[in-house]
């Protein structure tokens, strides 16, 4: 019963545990891999807005299983993410849109005009 207040509080252990994981998956890699890892996952914190930590950790766990493949064929970094590292990361951000809070926000608007739809009928 404690655990579950205390996560109440501080957010889920699950996540927390993911994250170290994550962090030491990163570790692992080539200094250049890791660098570029690095700046999209600065990047993904400031431009996501994802506000679901299960979320924002998918996405991280997609982006090291990417990089350690790419590390382990030996593909560069460039071909990785191309001639504009900001719109991979943008496109990379658009297949987690689930996590963000915008999306919560389309919803209602979507529910409230087909509400004001249903009461002109």
């Amino acid at each position: 019963m404690a655990a579950r207040w205390i996560e109440l509080v501080t957010g889920s252990f699950d996540d927390k545990r993911r994250w170290r994981r994550y962090k030491a998956r990163k570790q692992q890699l080539p200094t250049a891999y890791r660098t570029a890892i690095d700046g999209i996952e600065r990047y993904i914190t400031y431009a996501g807005a994802i506000v679901k930590g299960d979320v924002i950790m998918r996405m991280l766990d997609d982006l090291a299983d990417l990089f350690e493949q790419a590390a382990a064929d030996g593909t560069p970094v460039r071909a990785i993410v191309g001639d504009d590292p900001v719109e991979f990361a943008d496109t990379f951000i658009r297949n987690y849109a689930d996590g963000q809070w915008i999306q919560k926000e389309r919803s209602r608007l979507t529910e409230a005009i087909d509400r004001a739809d249903e009461e002109q009928s």
